[in-house]
């Protein structure tokens, strides 16, 4: 990646307080061709994933677009507490973030997600006219699913700390529909936001171009089968998508920070 290019941190301001962002643009004085609103995934995925977030905006600025990374209420180094963030606060963030890129790049901007950030992306899509594009990395297709697995991080520390876990999923999301928040890994999540999660649903399609990209064990096998579900119900309603899985690390929780190099290409190439 030779072509130059620019950072440049900002805040941006919402009712909320202040988004920390981060653009991501071809260098030189030169004129986006496209941009993209990069949506993060929940909780401690957000930070084993930045890297790779950094990495692929960097590339793609070095091909012409602009890339506006950006902390959701709550997240990062954004104004609030995670514990108070609210689904629709996101889509809020996420439309705020798709008007500023459009307003600064006057090109066409579409949205770029990973697991629930690409869940996020495809609901704010489907409600804000001029998305230009979806670019999806590993989308959360099943929120009851996701919304399980996290609160399992909860039950593994309690292993870990005491030999064994002093609740249980049910336990945990009967304290949620209680109107009780709960402590998952250092992050705490409120009723609100586990229901939005749980309520997660793409069957619903967007209404623009979508490319839909998976890590697995090989590359070129297909995208997993409740994502074939979703997909074929997109293509049914008229969406143009293209799925690729590449040969690679989930690096959106791995312990270490990985990169996932085939990730990067077969966005560039897709």
């Amino acid at each position: 990646m030779s072509a130059a290019i620019d950072l440049h941190p900002f805040h941006l301001d919402t009712p909320r307080g202040p988004l920390f962002c981060l653009l991501t643009r071809p260098g030189g004085g030169a004129r986006p061709t496209g941009g993209l609103v990069y949506l993060h995934p929940f909780a401690e995925e957000m930070h084993k994933s930045r890297r790779m977030a950094a990495l692929q905006a960097r590339a793609l600025a070095a091909r012409g677009l602009a890339v506006l990374q950006v902390d959701l209420t709550g997240c990062g180094d954004s104004a609030g507490d995670f514990g108070d963030a609210t689904w629709p606060a996101w889509l809020d963030d996420a439309r705020r973030a798709h008007a500023w890129l459009t307003a600064e790049t006057g090109a066409p901007v579409g949205f770029w997600g990973l697991r629930v950030g690409a869940s996020l992306a495809v609901e704010a899509a489907r409600d804000l006219a001029g998305v230009d594009r979806l670019l999806l990395w590993q989308p959360v297709v099943a929120g009851e699913v996701f919304l399980n697995q996290f609160l399992r991080i909860r039950l593994a520390g309690e292993m870990l700390a005491d030999g064994q876990a002093r609740s249980g999923t049910k336990a945990l999301r009967a304290r949620l529909d209680a109107g009780e928040a709960v402590e998952v890994g250092g992050y705490m999540l409120c009723p609100d936001m586990a229901r939005a999660l749980a309520a997660l649903d793409l069957i619903g399609p967007p209404p623009c171009p979508t490319r839909w990209l998976e890590v697995g064990a090989e590359a070129g096998a297909d995208v997993a089968p409740a994502s074939q579900r979703v997909v074929g119900a997109w293509r049914a309603a008229g969406v143009d998508v293209t799925t690729a899985t590449v040969a690679g690390d989930p690096f959106w929780i791995t312990q270490e920070i990985t990169e996932c190099p085939a990730l990067i290409e077969a966005t560039l190439t897709g």
